[in-house]
């Protein structure tokens, strides 16, 4: 999704960011404190100064939804893996290249992907 709508808005994004592999903010406002913030969460520290320095610099109403997307994602995500949902033909036609450069085949819920 970052990907499509970086390319709707020309916006130049740097998607390595989610393997950890970004330089400084991947070519999103805060995307620094963004991801420090998600692997905070995801790691399960709820209170983590990561949390209150992302506050400080968001609206309220933005980091709401900061924090909506990432639970969304991660239980979408859990729940895919946990049932066995396969990636669409479509899906899997339109995120090729993202997929292998971010090599998402060295995770085990890959195996629900069916190869050519």
């Amino acid at each position: 999704m970052l990907r499509v709508s970086s390319q709707m808005t020309g916006t130049e994004v740097d998607v390595a960011a989610v393997n950890g592999a970004a330089q400084a903010d991947a070519g999103v406002q805060h995307g620094a404190d963004l991801l420090a913030f998600t692997e905070a969460v995801m790691r399960g520290e709820p209170a983590s100064t990561e949390r209150e320095h992302l506050r400080a610099l968001l609206p309220p109403a933005s980091f709401v939804e900061v924090a909506a997307v990432i639970g969304s994602f991660n239980v979408v995500d859990r729940i895919a893996d946990a049932t066995g949902i396969p990636l669409d033909a479509i899906m899997k036609e339109m995120s090729q290249d993202v997929r292998q450069q971010l090599n998402l085949a060295r995770f085990a819920s890959a195996a629900n992907t069916p190869s050519d």
